[in-house]
């Protein structure tokens, strides 16, 4: 039996799971991408993704013995990238939070509505747990029902979520 989408055998997930580097070295080359592209998405920023995903590593590594479901590696996985993605822009959107209050707002700009067309700068402006949902979703493709696993809730409430916040993103980039 493997994992359908990495075509492992499920006795590398085990073995990794009781201790074998080198099987979670496999592991570890065969995800590192797709938990990068997951963080590039949310953070916005190559390094700052890198550095979730670094973080991210460990943590696998010491709770790889609670998979429940080898087969399931990859959602899991991608969770925890997303997890880490997510602390690293808490204390950011905080950071920026506490700016913006400090900064008076400034004069309208007419240029401004060219920032409002780009989507990464829509995608920017979500919370941390909003772009952890589209990450999973569109940057990892995991489904309703993956994600209501991961993240706690029904298939049903995340495809509301998701919706809702498509159809923010619409309204925020002018594509009525």
């Amino acid at each position: 039996m493997t994992d359908a989408r990495q075509g492992l055998p499920l006795t590398v997930v085990e073995a990794a799971a009781m201790g074998d580097h080198e099987a979670f070295a496999r592991i570890m080359a065969s995800h590192d991408g797709d938990m990068t592209r997951i963080c590039m998405v949310m953070c916005g920023d190559v390094q700052v993704a890198r550095d979730a995903v670094q973080a991210a590593w460990p943590i696998a590594w010491r709770r790889l013995g609670t998979l429940r479901d080898p087969a399931r590696l990859r959602p899991w996985l991608m969770s925890i990238a997303a997890n880490e993605a997510r602390q690293i822009l808490r204390g950011e959107y905080r950071r920026q939070s506490r700016e913006r209050q400090v900064m008076s707002d400034p004069p309208p700009d007419p240029s401004a509505r060219v920032e409002r067309l780009d989507l990464a700068a829509a995608v920017g402006r979500l919370s941390p747990d909003e772009r952890r949902l589209v990450a999973l979703r569109y940057g990892a493709g995991l489904t309703s029902f993956e994600l209501a696993q991961q993240l706690g809730g029904s298939p049903a409430s995340v495809r509301g979520k998701l919706a809702r916040l498509i159809e923010r993103l619409r309204r925020d980039i002018g594509d009525d």
